[in-house]
Order: C-alpha cells, then sequence, then structure tokens
C-alpha cells in the first residue's frame, strides 16, 4: 500500500483521520508499518479500520466532535484543574443529549448493588494502600466507591507523614470503569458536573502525584477500563500485569472519559492516541501500553 502525508479522510464529526505519515492537524493518523510516533496507531488494515470508524462516527457523531474538541483544546502541560473542567463540562453537555438518552433507553432499568467496604486502606509505616474492593463487579466505580476512595486519598494529601502511596484492586480486575447501573441517576447535568469536579479523585490523585512522584504507584491488572484507567495514569508510576486489558468504552454510551482521562491520558500518550482509543473503542494489551507509555513496566 503506498501511502503519503496527504492522505486524509474526513469522518462524521470533524474528525479527520490521516493515512501514512503522521500529521499534527489530524484527529490521529492510521499506517499498518511500526511506528513510535504518539500521533500515528499501527493497525492491521487501514481500510477496515477506516470503515469501523466511520461506523463509530456516524453513530455518535455529537460525542466524536466533543471528544475531539476537549483534545484539541487541552493544554497536556497546563495543570489539571482546567483540564478536568473542561472534560467535565463537556461530559455533562453529552449527559443532555439524544446520544446518552438512546443508550439508556436500550440499557432499561438497573439497580445497584450494595457492597460494603467499596475501597480498603491498609498504612504500613510511610506507605497507604488504596484497594478497590468491590470484586463481585471487577471493581466497577461507584458513587460510594468515589466518597471511599477520596477519604483515602485525603489522608494522603494532608498528612506529610504518608510517603508512598499504592492504588491498587482486590479481585479479578483493577477497575472494570464507571458502574453502568449508575449512569442517568443524576439530577440534572449542572448538580452532575458539580459533583464530578468538587469531589475529583482525578484532581486529588493530580496532587499527590504532583508531590510524591513515583512514589504514587498505581498496579493494574485485569480489565482496565473507563475511569479505572483514567484514574490509574494520573499516578506517577503504573505496572501492570502481562494479562491487562486497557481500553476507554465511554463512546458506546454517547459519552467521553469523564474521570479526568483526557487529561491523564493524554499526558502520557498524547491527544492523537487518546482520541483513537475513544473512537475506536477498541482495548489495547499490555506491551503496547508499555510501548505507547500509557504503563510504565509491565510484569
Amino acid at each position: 500500500m503506498s501511502l503519503n502525508a496527504a492522505d486524509t479522510v474526513e469522518l462524521a464529526g470533524g474528525v479527520v483521520v490521516g493515512i501514512g505519515s503522521p500529521s499534527d492537524a489530524a484527529t490521529f493518523t492510521l499506517t499498518e508499518g511500526p511506528t513510535d510516533d504518539r500521533r500515528a496507531v499501527s493497525v492491521a488494515s487501514v481500510p477496515d479500520t477506516l470503515a469501523e470508524l466511520t461506523e463509530r462516527c456516524l453513530r455518535w457523531p455529537q460525542a466524536v466532535a466533543i471528544c475531539d474538541d476537549v483534545l484539541r483544546a487541552l493544554d497536556p502541560a497546563a495543570p489539571a484543574y482546567a483540564g478536568v473542567i473542561t472534560e467535565s463540562l463537556a461530559y455533562s453537555t453529552l449527559q443532555a443529549g439524544d446520544e446518552f438518552a438512546r443508550w439508556l433507553a436500550g440499557r432499561g432499568p438497573a439497580q445497584v448493588p450494595e457492597i460494603p467496604e467499596p475501597v480498603v486502606t491498609q498504612r504500613d509505616g510511610d506507605r497507604l494502600s488504596i484497594r478497590f474492593n468491590r470484586a463481585q463487579r471487577h471493581n466497577a466505580f461507584s458513587t460510594d466507591a468515589r466518597a471511599a476512595l477520596l477519604e483515602a486519598l485525603e489522608v494522603v494529601r494532608v498528612d506529610p507523614s504518608v510517603t508512598e502511596m499504592v492504588l491498587a484492586g482486590n479481585g479479578p480486575s483493577f477497575c472494570s470503569g464507571g458502574d453502568l447501573a449508575e449512569f442517568g441517576t443524576f439530577a440534572d447535568p449542572a448538580s452532575a458536573h458539580l459533583a464530578r469536579t468538587r469531589h475529583s479523585p482525578a484532581l486529588a490523585l493530580a496532587e499527590i502525584t504532583a508531590r510524591l512522584g513515583q512514589a504514587c504507584r498505581a498496579e493494574i491488572h485485569g480489565q482496565v477500563q473507563g475511569s479505572g484507567l483514567e484514574m490509574a495514569a494520573f499516578c506517577g508510576w503504573v505496572t501492570c500485569d502481562p494479562d491487562t486489558v486497557l481500553g476507554l468504552p465511554e463512546l458506546a454510551l454517547g459519552l467521553i472519559p469523564g474521570a479526568g482521562g483526557t487529561v491523564s491520558i493524554t499526558r502520557r500518550i498524547g491527544r492523537w492516541r487518546t482520541a483513537y482509543l475513544v473512537l475506536s473503542g477498541r482495548s489495547i494489551d499490555a506491551p503496547t501500553a508499555l510501548r505507547w507509555g500509557l504503563v510504565d513496566a509491565v510484569g
């Protein structure tokens, strides 16, 4: 296949996909050859991937357009606060939109199980270990889990004697993303935005990592999807098991990442590969995550 830098395809929602040589201007570039350029993604077949992307962009044009807008507006070098606020406002807009409403209608009624101690902590000298503890739900992130996580993170944030923090998960997965049974329970988009940003694990993790650096660690395994991946990526050092599967599945709900991922993941792998993960919905394995810089070690 002979490709050059001028090859681009415009999909629904204003998404522009480059083909062949990496492009700054494109949402991301697809290539069938190996590449270490963070603007590009290697795929087995460019035509097949384009067909899949086109179908997804036509199905969720509002979400893909807003995702592209948010990622292009982000300054990865800036403090996390501005990016998290922008992401949350965009997320709230989509929560009020037709695409999310369509997903909710298809899901139907749902009930969140009550699971005691959704997060457990253990102090060992100057190290605090924080573990998600909803193993029955693959540690799907719930409102009560967020409250418990924030309580634990506050200890690290305000106590200077804590000089090491480890974020991990019990059971088969680190965190499989937001608990889908809770989606759609917000009173209104404005209230949801205020809850997300005034009680934000993302901002707490960003502040802790700024103080502790690589001593703020995430140890991930199993399914690491959506908000689970977004939170882990804020940590200064991320290790994953060889069987780890990482992805951003929010587009299928008519949404974009909403737990700070447009900031944390973009800082690690660039806006282009972040956009690819969201728009394609494809998960990646541990070796790919290591090669991209999404994780720091596999083992």
